[in-house]
């Protein structure tokens, strides 16, 4: 039987099973996809402790449906930074990215179509964990690239040190699990 972390997030009760990232550090996996209860309620949430906003960005693929929730509840606009280019984003730009929760070094993209969206506006970045920040970091530098003007960085959970965070809004704080 796998190990959980239960924790309440925006008032609602979850078990998060324990992942390892490396032989001496475990995560608590948070994972909004297919739970449209929690991302109502955690878009809700968020949205009475974040700036004013004209538009929302998130990274893919995680915290896609919380933006787009946000959105929805809020100021109706929203973007996606691409891990890859598609077939139909003429002349992106480009920034590089490491996770934590990914092995290798990615690039997230902006069509010009979505730069041009972010240009002048205030840019709420959000994800659905916040930890080393390096994601929010790279969604940063894309929107600064696009002339975007960052409102504010906000996430469900603050993992680990970014709890301890004054940039940034978010729900709970998650413990990582040393071993």
């Amino acid at each position: 039987m796998k190990k959980v972390y239960k924790m309440t997030i925006a008032g609602l009760q979850r078990e998060l099973p324990l992942c390892e990232v490396t032989p001496s550090l475990d995560i608590a996996a948070f994972n909004m996809f297919g739970d449209v209860e929690i991302t109502e309620k955690c878009a809700a949430e968020l949205l009475k402790i974040c700036p004013e906003h004209d538009i929302i960005v998130t990274a893919e693929a995680k915290g896609i449906p919380l933006c787009y929730e946000m959105a929805r509840q809020g100021c109706r606009n929203y973007v996606i930074a691409r891990k890859s280019v598609k077939v139909y984003m003429d002349n992106p730009i480009s920034i590089d990215v490491k996770s934590i929760t990914t092995s290798s070094v990615q690039r997230l993209y902006l069509a010009e179509d979505k730069a041009q969206l972010i240009k002048g506006k205030r840019v709420l970045l959000v994800d659905d964990v916040i930890s080393t920040g390096e994601s929010l970091n790279a969604m940063e530098a894309l929107v600064k690239k696009a002339g975007g003007i960052i409102a504010g960085k906000a996430a469900v959970l603050a993992e680990g040190e970014a709890a301890d965070r004054k940039d940034i809004f978010f729900l709970e704080p998650l413990p990582v699990f040393p071993k």
